[in-house]
This record gives structure tokens, sequence and C-alpha cells, in this order.
């Protein structure tokens, strides 16, 4: 998908306390050859492992649907047939919010029942008008259609109504955070930072609605997505020495004829990017963690670090979410990945002996099982354009 626009997705959630999984479902994917990108959010009813079930459902079939340019009304009258009845409650349902976006621009909004979403264009939300539309068989249920034409740095929010109604009934909020108060706070963090990632975003939302909750306890399901359509961002990542001690030189030009943001993650791969191009490396003493080795700084690179640790520790913060300070060489490099689009990983394929477990086949070398964790983890759940050469 190369092209002047990339849309970045990012998602957070936090499970209804008390419960086991979580009621909303999330579930983002490219079709690469329709240039598209397709995200979608459910909300079950109730909570638990039945809701669970009914948004899990409801996003499964609306992909499918979406892929195959099925008709919305009866895409949805197939849904709501399909979904398993509440004994409780004596229905089957599930909202859902669907943004099937393409490359070249245009991009369709449809929601049924969750909180409508926000759309910010230059730091300003804009009121988009959809047009609503009821199905004959399901007639409480209308369906509402928003057509844009996106640009670069636009933004597209979307929530459960546990972000909305989160605080419901206490003294500060006794009708909840509501959507009004979850604006003001996305417009006062792109004020702070416009570049902001989407997936930093969504989790700020989320932290930030779980502040109004007694306790910091979610009283429902919180759920949110964060779309942002941008210029495409690169990223350079060098990890581990040349096979071939000849190849240093060209190894070390990838750095400076790059023409995007470069980390080199390892001290070797790092003593061969300063040597072959004359440039100092000196300790970042601020980065300082007694888990993590330091960070360094180097001329024309925007981040230096060690390599096997600090990239384990990042495919964890990765898969489970950040949770060291913000100048550790980790989650800087964290940063880094998730604030790139395209990033191109040169894996030095020399086997260390320091990292090599005695008691595997030496093939398997850790730097690169690392790194293909990495890298798969990215292009899975972050939809980010990746491309891996060994040196």
């Amino acid at each position: 998908m190369s092209n002047s626009l990339f849309i970045d997705i990012g998602s957070c959630q936090r499970q209804k306390d008390g419960e086991d999984c979580f009621g909303d479902t999330i579930y983002s994917k490219k079709i690469p050859e329709e240039r598209r990108v397709i995200s979608i959010l459910s909300d079950g009813l109730g909570s638990g492992v039945k809701a669970n079930i009914l948004s899990s459902m409801t996003t499964r079939m609306a992909m499918k649907f979406m892929e195959d340019n099925t008709d919305l009304l009866r895409s949805s009258e197939i849904m709501m047939d399909a979904l398993p009845i509440c004994q409780i409650r004596k229905i089957s349902y599930a909202t859902f919010t669907i943004v099937d976006s393409e490359l070249e621009g245009k991009t369709r909004i449809f929601e049924m029942d969750n909180p409508r979403y926000i759309f910010i264009r230059n730091h300003r939300l804009l009121a988009i008008k959809g047009r609503e539309f009821s199905s004959p068989k399901w007639k409480e249920r209308t369906i509402s259609v928003s057509q844009i034409t996106t640009q670069p740095e636009d933004r597209i929010i979307l929530m459960s109504d546990g972000v909305t109604q989160a605080g419901l009934g206490n003294k500060r909020y006794p009708l909840g955070w509501g959507r009004q108060g979850c604006i003001d706070f996305v417009l006062k963090e792109i004020e702070k930072d416009p570049y902001m990632s989407s997936q930093t975003l969504a989790q700020k939302i989320v932290e930030e609605a779980l502040t109004k909750e007694i306790d910091h306890k979610a009283g429902d399901d919180i759920s949110c997505v964060s779309i942002y359509f941008r210029t495409p961002r690169k990223l350079l990542v060098l990890t581990g020495p040349p096979f071939d001690e000849d190849k240093d030189r060209e190894f070390a030009e990838l750095v400076s004829d790059y023409d995007g943001k470069v980390a080199i993650c390892g001290g070797t791969t790092a003593n061969i990017i300063e040597r072959e191009l004359c440039l100092k490396c000196e300790i970042d003493k601020t980065s300082f963690d007694t888990q993590i080795p330091m960070a360094s700084t180097m001329e024309g690179v925007d981040l230096v670090t060690e390599g096997i640790l600090t990239l384990t520790d990042a495919y964890r913060m990765l898969k489970e979410g950040i949770d060291r300070k913000p100048n550790v060489a980790s989650v800087r490099l964290v940063n880094l990945l998730l604030g790139s689009d395209r990033i191109d990983f040169v894996v030095g394929t020399k086997i260390n002996v320091a990292h090599q477990d005695p008691s595997l086949p030496m093939e398997l070398e850790i730097r690169r099982n690392i790194v293909k964790k990495i890298f798969r983890l990215l292009q899975s759940q972050y939809l980010k354009e990746i491309s891996v050469r060994y040196l």
C-alpha cells in the first residue's frame, strides 16, 4: 500500500471491573489489493462472556460483508438474525461502528447505536451529517451512513458507551463523561502533540475515561479506536552486524542515505556506524533504568540502544502496553515504531555467541527471532507496512 496517504490505527480497551473478558470487540483489517482499511467496533449487550460472543460475531460477520461489498441493510438483517437470543432480555443485540477507508481518501462510516464518532480536521471538530436508514425487518434499528473525503492529518475516533458513560451516577459526572467531554479532551491532547500516534491517543482516551470512575474501576467495558490519516512516516531499524565484515561500509551508508528516522539496536551495530561514518556515540544518562540498558546519542540517528534486551522489552510492551518511564530506551523504541508507518528492518546475520542459547541449533539466532516477532506484531495488530532485509 504505497501511496501519499497512510492510515494509522490504534485501539485500547479496559474490561468491566469483575469480568473475565471484554464485552466489546475491535477488529481492523487491510485489504491490500483494493487499497482499503476496515475498522469495526462492536458492543455486545451486557458484559462478560455473553456480550463478548455477541460483539465478536458481529465484527466477524460485518468484516466479511464489508470485504464482499454486501448491501448494508441486508447485511444488518443477517447479523441480527444470526445473533443468539439473550435469555433474560429476550433480544439479540450488538451495536457497531464500521469505518471503511480507501487510501485515495474516500471514507464511509456506518453506525448503529454506538456513541457518534468524532471527526477532527485542522485541530477542530467537524460535524458530518449522515443519512439514516431503517430495516423493514428490524424497524427499531437505525443505521447512519456518512461519507468523508479524508485529508492528511484528519482523525476519526470511535468509542463504546463505556467511554461516554464513564463516571455515570457519581457526583462529579451524574450523566457520565459524555461525548463532549471526550471531544474536549481529544482536542487538548492533539494541541499538545499534533503528531501523536493513534495508539497513544486511544490509550489516553481510555485512561482518562477511567479517571471518571470511582476508584478507577470500569463500570462498563471501555473501548476506543483511533484512526489517523497522514503522510507516511518512515523508520529504519538496524540491528546486528553484517555477516561479512566487507559489507560494514554498505551497512553504514544505509543510515546516511535514509530519508526517514533511524534507530540502531545493538552495541556492535552502533560501533560499526560510529566507525564507518566517523560519528561519536555517547551514553544518554537520562535514560537510566534498573532493568533496561541506557540509550545513547549519535548525530543523524534518532535512537541508539542495546540490542536483545531492549528489543525483547519493546516486543513485550507492544503486546501488553507501555509500563516504563518515557525516557527508557525500550519505551522510546516502541514510540518510534508506533509513530512510524513504513518500517524497514535491516538485520545483520553475524551470530553473536553471547546471545545464543547452546541448547538450540545455531541457525536459530535469538536476534532474528525477536525481530520476526516484532515485525509480525506490527503488521497484524498495528497494520504497519514492513520490509525486512538480512545482510
